[in-house]
């Protein structure tokens, strides 16, 4: 593979998180540090790995293929290092020339030298971190609340849809954007709940009294 090269600002992103996203969306050469869900971090690959963008994920060895792929992940563009041990920091940088994103899930705190050196990589090479865990200098923070899980009946029944509200607080922003999402529903797919479909497929947003 070659080193990339920064062709657009935006990465195409799941339509249920982009509009909370500051720029509207993913954005290239951007640091973003997410709640450990996986759920959420596959709904954010999903988009730019169908789209043909490479994803690198560092230091995560449980992280799912067969559920990536459920959820849409190209596994022909999905690189894993599951145990890059003291060098986690180098092989994220490394990577970070020749993928379109890198996930990281850090071990310990970075030094602010070594963040510094690694945030001016992204941009020179367009690359979008995503950090599972608190990050410095993070375009926005994706966080997860109130989930609820639908399905159990009163004694009976399995789990088959999760209602959670997505918050997400940037640097660019005044206030925390939230919204409430189905990650899945019980089709299993991720949409917002705010938003039903009516009798000819079409989507509507609910009006609230």
């Amino acid at each position: 593979m070659q080193a990339r090269k920064l062709d657009s600002k935006l990465l195409p992103t799941h339509p249920a998180l982009a509009g909370l996203l500051p720029g509207g969306g993913l954005q290239q050469g951007a640091a973003y540090s997410l709640d450990r869900s996986a759920m959420l971090l596959m709904t954010l690959l999903a988009a730019p790995s169908a789209a043909g963008t490479w994803c690198g994920i560092v230091g995560m060895p449980e992280f799912g293929v067969e559920a990536a792929q459920h959820f849409g992940v190209d596994l022909d563009r999905l690189v894993l290092v599951p145990h890059p041990g003291d060098q986690w920091l180098a092989v994220t940088a490394a990577i970070a020339d020749v993928m379109g994103i890198v996930v990281t899930r850090p071990p310990r705190r970075a030094t602010d030298s070594s963040v510094a050196r690694l945030a001016a990589r992204l941009r020179q090479r367009g690359t979008t971190l995503l950090v599972l865990g608190p990050w410095p200098q993070t375009e926005a923070m994706l966080s997860l609340s109130r989930s609820e899980w639908h399905g159990i009946g009163e004694g009976h029944g399995h789990l088959s849809a999760r209602e959670v509200t997505v918050t997400v607080t940037s640097r660019t922003a005044t206030r925390p954007r939230s919204a409430r999402l189905w990650l899945p529903d019980a089709g299993e797919a991720v949409r917002r709940s705010d938003v039903q479909h009516d009798e000819l497929g079409h989507d509507k947003q609910r009006r609230f009294a």
